[in-house]
């Protein structure tokens, strides 16, 4: 389902998929008739992680869930999973971290998730490209009411 939905999220072997699971602070699995409807993954803030982009907002703050990817099935889309799925999350973070952060692309366009993502209270703190310009990546985050930790970010 991960790697079906590229280029939304980067694909990944297998190695590296049981690696974030071993390693997520936050799992959740939402499922239809048809089984597995989608799925969302999130790492706490002071781990090690490969991702530039978990290290784009480590550089930035010191306490966050990172949203590293959230998919939902092709046949399960435009039917309120995905606002589920993040209406979990939120509730459970509440009291736990005082922001969620993460990335939409910009290049290649995702102009859908960027307009969900506003739409759930999600904001724009920077950009970051890589592969030489060809991938731009918009960094958003989302306070959490009643988070702990430092509510703000490094200068």
């Amino acid at each position: 389902m991960n790697d079906a939905a590229v280029p939304a999220v980067n694909a990944l072997p297998a190695d590296y998929f049981a690696w974030l699971l071993a390693n997520v602070a936050y799992f959740r699995v939402a499922e239809d008739a048809e089984g597995l409807a989608g799925f969302v993954m999130c790492l706490a803030s002071g781990g090690t992680y490969w991702s530039d982009n978990y290290k784009w907002f480590t550089a930035r703050y010191d306490s966050f869930l990172y949203l590293d990817r959230v998919v939902v099935a092709e046949r399960a889309r435009s039917q309120g999973i995905g606002a589920a799925l993040y209406a979990d999350l939120h509730e459970w973070c509440a009291g736990k971290w005082p922001r969620i952060c993460s990335e939409v692309n910009l290049k290649p366009p995702n102009p859908g998730s960027v307009r969900f993502h506003e739409r759930l209270g999600y904001v724009r703190v920077g950009e970051r490209a890589y592969n030489a310009g060809a991938n731009v990546v918009a960094m958003f985050e989302r306070q959490v009411e009643g988070g702990r930790g430092k509510e703000e970010g490094r200068t």
